[in-house]
């Protein structure tokens, strides 16, 4: 339950489903995290703390609980798709569906596949959320019922105001990501370099879960080196994100691959654009100089150029937030994507 993208999707279906069938559950297997405080009070909650690949009083608990509540379909999000095909094994008219948040799409050919292909044969469904993890389900796994459906955001604009963003007020850019290479924090840093030469007072905001491993101590070192510490903060994991979000002007996304990022879901319902390297699926939802900018080739100076366009002109960036909006408002509302879902379980 920390705050990753694959975390969030499986706390809004758990919710977003709460409110049209009879039972759902959230079972949370290893640790729990911020989001736990996000999840609907319809919502069963079971935690089962695992200790291990393979805890078999843990695995026994979670197969009463699927008795004791009628379970007839498990979610199973990315790499929890192991219990639940030995929990098929207990219970066999148990249905599968495989929720693949596989982020690093751009290197689909190192990606492991030896346990998941055999597990995918007790598959009923796998959802996925760009055409490059639909073309490689189908052609690399047992499961041959792939559907496409969109990631959607579900933002609590209530929640309590906890974090304070550093900088100068209406001049903070915010990062909302995880501390992983593939998000390429290296370039964001090197943008930052750029930056600063015409726009000091403005600042970039990492918010995001920080495992404080080798990636990490390298983007602070790195920080540190090029004196960037007014220029650059990293806060780690935060849960009130609709409140970081308020206090950014704007967003941005240098990832090196992708999927169909949340936040970005996030960004556009609260009304504010993003400027992303154009990986994935991010052009469904950032469509060039329309609902955002998006950049090629991991250009630095495309990026810097676009960030001081949207520095200079507010009323283009007020456009920009205005389409976004009324985008993700009208194709990724948990409405829209739910109403997908059912229809096909339905069938």
């Amino acid at each position: 339950m920390e705050t990753g993208g694959a975390e969030r999707m499986a706390v809004n279906y758990a919710n977003a489903l709460s409110e049209k069938i009879t039972f759902s559950g959230l079972v949370v297997t290893r640790e729990e995290g911020g989001l736990k405080k996000f999840i609907n009070q319809d919502v069963d909650y079971f935690f089962i703390s695992k200790k291990s690949n393979i805890d078999l009083k843990c695995l026994w608990n979670f197969r009463n609980y699927c008795f004791k509540n009628e379970v007839t379909h498990i979610h199973a999000h990315s790499s929890s798709f192991f219990w639940a095909t030995l929990i098929k094994l207990f219970i066999p008219k148990i249905k599968i569906i495989w929720h693949d948040h596989y982020g690093n799409s751009e290197f689909l050919n190192k990606r492991p596949k030896a346990i998941l292909k055999f597990a995918s044969y007790f598959f009923l469904l796998i959802i996925v959320v760009n055409e490059k993890l639909f073309s490689w389900c189908k052609n690399e796994l047992f499961c041959k019922e792939v559907i496409y459906l969109n990631n959607f955001p579900d933002i609590n604009e209530k929640e309590n105001a906890i974090t304070h963003l550093k900088g100068n007020e209406g001049k903070r850019i915010l990062y909302l990501a995880n501390l992983r290479p593939q998000k390429n924090h290296e370039l964001l840093i090197e943008i930052a370099e750029l930056l600063k030469k015409t726009k000091p007072d403005w600042s970039f905001h990492l918010v995001g879960v920080d495992f404080n491993d080798a990636y990490s101590s390298k983007i602070k070192k790195e920080i540190i080196r090029l004196n960037l510490d007014k220029n650059i903060y990293v806060y780690g994991a935060q849960n009130d994100i609709s409140n970081i979000i308020k206090q950014s002007a704007f967003g941005i996304l240098t990832s090196l691959s992708e999927g169909l990022p949340v936040s970005l879901l996030e960004f556009g319902l609260m009304g504010k654009t993003v400027i992303a390297t154009n990986v994935g699926d991010i052009g469904r939802v950032i469509i060039n100089k329309k609902t955002g900018v998006l950049i090629n080739d991991f250009n630095k100076d495309a990026i810097c150029s676009a960030i001081e366009k949207m520095i200079a002109d507010n009323v283009y960036r007020e456009s920009l937030e205005n389409n976004i909006k009324n985008h993700i408002i009208q194709h990724f509302s948990s409405e829209a994507v739910i109403a997908q879902y059912l229809t096909k379980i339905n069938k």
